[in-house]
C-alpha cells in the first residue's frame, strides 16, 4: 500500500472519529443539561424536554390548543412543553404573570411580528418586549382607545354595519336570492376589515363592495398569523426567513396594507401642515388623526416610524380577532337552538331603537342575555390560541403546588385552557351556557357578584396588566352592535346544505364554514 493510500485511509478514519466524538459530546452535553435542569421535575411530552421542535410542529399542525388541553388533562396544571417553557393552568396566577409592575417581560416569541423599516428592525406596541419602550409608545395614544373616545366612533360603525346589512339582504334575502345559503363568516371578515380601515384612516379596503378578498390581503393576514405562531416557537428562524439581510424568504408581505397606510399617513401629514386637521370635527376624526396629534404632543417619542407601527397594529389585530369572536358567537348560536331562541326573544322584546337600522351600543350592552352570550362565546373560543409567554423575573415564581420556578424560565397561560378550567367554571366547563354569567335563582346579589369576580379574574381573552389589548373597547363596540343588529333585523336559520365548520388553532384560531340563512323580520 502506498504512502498516499495510508494517508487517505488515516484521514477518513480520523474524520469519522472526530465526527463520532462530536456527536457523543453533543449528546452527553444535552443529557447533562437535562439532568441539571430545574424543570426536569415537571411532566410533559418526552421530545418537548429536549427541543422546541416539538411545539413548533404542533403550532404548524393547526391543532395546538387541543393538544395542550389534552396534556393538561393528562398531567395536571403544569406541563413542560419546551426545554425552558412551562404551560400553566393556574387562573390565580393571571394577576402575577400579567401584572402592571413591569417585571414579567415578554419572550422573543413576539419579536417576529416586528417590521424592517429603512433597513432596521422596528418594534411596535405588540412586538416590543422592553417594558419601558412599550410604556413610552403607549402613553401618547392610550386615551384614544378609552371607551369614551371609542364611543365617538359609533357613527362610523353604523355606516359600515348598515352597508353589511344592505349586502346581506341583496345577496341572500331579496328577490330570487331569498332563502339562499350564505357564508356569514366570510362577510363578517369583509365587514371587520372594512371597518378597521375606515376607523383607522377613513378609507375602506372595499371587500364588501367587491364581495371577495380581491387583493388577497385577508388570506395573507391569515398566513402571517400562522407564521408568527410557528416561527415564534423557535424565534431565531425569523432572522433566517423574514429578517434575512441577504434574501428575504417569507412570510408573504402585507404590501397592500403597508402601502395604503403609508400613503394615507403622508397625505394626512401634509393636510396637517396645511392646517386642515384643526377644523376637523371630533366625531369625524380617525385613529390616524389621533396618531398625528400624538406626534405633535410627544415629538420625542412619536415619529413617522412609530405612527406606521400604530397603523400596523390596528390593521393586523383589529380585524381578524374581532371576526373570530363574531364567528364564534354565531356558530354557538346556530349549534345551540335553545340559546338562539332565547336570545332572539330577548332582542326582539327589547324594542331597540332601529330608526337608523342599527342598534345603539349602550342599549345592546345593557341586555343581560346578550352579554352572557358574548362572554360565554369568548370563554369557549378566545381570539388567541397559544399561551402568552413571559419570563420569570429575578424573584422567581412559587407555584400554588409549592414548587419553585427559577428566574429566566419562560412560563405562560393559555386563554383557551383557562376557559375550561373546572375549578372556575365547574364540571360543565366544556358546555356552552350563557346563563353562567347571569344571576341564578335563589342566589344572593353578594354571591353573584363574588362568582362574577372570580370568572372575570380567570378571563385572559384580551391579555392582562400593562400589556392588555389596547383595542379591546373597539372590538367590544363592534361585537355587541353587530350581534344585536343582525338578530334584531333578521332571523338566523341553519343552512339548507350545511358545510363543515373548521377551526385552525394557530396564533388567532380562525374558523371557516359559518354558512347559514338569514330571513328578514316583519
Amino acid at each position: 500500500m502506498s504512502v498516499l493510500n495510508l494517508l487517505q485511509q488515516f484521514n477518513a478514519t480520523h474524520l469519522l472519529m472526530v465526527g463520532a466524538s462530536a456527536i457523543a459530546l453533543f449528546v452527553l452535553w444535552n443529557i447533562f443539561v437535562y439532568l441539571r435542569s430545574p424543570l426536569r421535575k415537571y411532566p410533559g411530552p418526552f421530545w418537548a424536554r429536549w427541543t422546541n421542535i416539538w411545539r413548533l410542529y404542533h403550532a404548524w399542525s393547526g391543532k395546538y390548543q387541543w393538544t395542550i388541553e389534552k396534556l393538561h388533562n393528562k398531567y395536571g396544571p403544569v406541563i413542560r412543553i419546551g426545554p425552558n417553557l412551562l404551560d400553566l393552568d393556574y387562573p390565580e396566577l393571571i394577576k402575577t404573570i400579567y401584572g402592571t409592575d413591569g417585571k414579567w417581560k415578554k419572550t422573543e416569541f413576539y419579536h417576529n411580528s416586528s417590521a424592517i423599516i429603512d433597513g432596521k428592525i422596528t418594534y411596535h406596541l405588540f412586538s416590543t418586549t422592553d417594558q419601558a419602550d412599550h410604556a413610552r409608545m403607549k402613553r401618547p395614544i392610550a386615551k384614544y382607545y378609552s371607551m369614551s373616545s371609542v364611543l365617538a366612533m359609533e357613527p362610523q360603525v353604523n355606516a359600515v354595519l348598515n352597508d353589511l346589512c344592505k349586502h346581506l339582504e341583496e345577496r341572500f334575502m331579496d328577490g330570487a336570492n331569498a332563502g339562499k345559503d350564505g357564508d356569514l363568516g366570510e362577510w363578517i371578515a369583509y365587514y371587520t376589515w372594512d371597518f378597521i380601515s375606515a376607523a383607522t384612516f377613513s378609507h375602506r379596503f372595499g371587500y364588501m363592495d367587491k364581495a371577495h378578498d380581491f387583493d388577497g390581503t385577508i388570506h395573507i393576514a391569515d398566513q402571517v398569523a400562522d407564521y408568527q405562531a410557528i416561527v415564534g416557537q423557535m424565534p431565531f428562524l425569523d432572522f433566517v426567513l423574514d429578517k434575512n439581510p441577504v434574501m428575504r424568504i417569507g412570510p408573504p408581505n402585507l404590501q397592500n396594507v403597508t402601502r395604503i397606510s403609508h400613503e394615507r399617513m403622508v397625505q394626512r401629514l401634509q393636510d396637517d401642515a396645511d392646517g386642515k386637521l384643526e377644523s376637523k370635527a371630533l366625531d369625524k376624526r380617525d385613529f390616524l388623526d389621533h396618531f398625528i396629534e400624538a406626534k405633535k404632543n410627544a415629538p420625542s417619542v412619536v415619529d413617522n416610524k412609530i405612527i406606521m407601527g400604530y397603523l400596523q397594529v390596528n390593521m393586523l389585530a383589529g380585524a381578524d380577532t374581532t371576526a373570530i369572536t363574531l364567528r364564534a358567537i354565531f356558530h354557538f348560536l346556530l349549534t345551540n337552538p335553545p340559546v338562539l331562541a332565547k336570545l332572539e326573544d330577548a332582542v326582539v322584546n327589547a324594542n331597540f331603537d332601529l330608526s337608523d337600522g342599527i342598534v345603539p351600543y349602550a342599549a345592546a350592552r345593557a341586555l343581560p342575555y346578550l352579554d352572557g352570550v358574548v362572554r360565554e362565546s369568548m370563554r369557549m373560543h378566545p381570539g388567541v390560541g397559544l399561551l402568552l409567554e413571559r419570563y420569570v423575573p429575578d424573584t422567581g415564581l412559587t407555584l400554588p403546588d409549592g414548587s419553585f420556578v427559577p428566574p429566566g424560565t419562560a412560563v405562560g397561560l393559555n386563554p383557551y385552557v383557562l376557559g375550561r378550567n373546572k375549578s372556575v367554571w365547574g364540571p360543565d366547563a366544556d358546555e356552552f351556557k350563557p346563563e353562567r354569567w347571569l344571576s341564578r335563582e335563589g342566589e344572593s346579589d353578594a354571591d353573584y357578584q363574588q362568582r362574577l369576580r372570580e370568572m372575570n379574574a380567570a378571563d385572559l381573552t384580551f391579555g392582562g396588566g400593562s400589556r392588555i389589548c389596547i383595542g379591546r373597547h373597539v372590538a367590544m363596540l363592534e361585537t355587541y352592535k353587530v350581534v344585536a343588529t343582525l338578530l334584531a333585523r333578521y332571523r338566523l336559520l341553519p343552512a339548507k346544505e350545511p358545510v363543515p365548520f373548521v377551526i385552525r388553532s394557530t396564533w388567532f384560531p380562525r374558523q371557516r364554514g359559518l354558512v347559514c340563512r338569514l330571513k328578514k323580520r316583519q
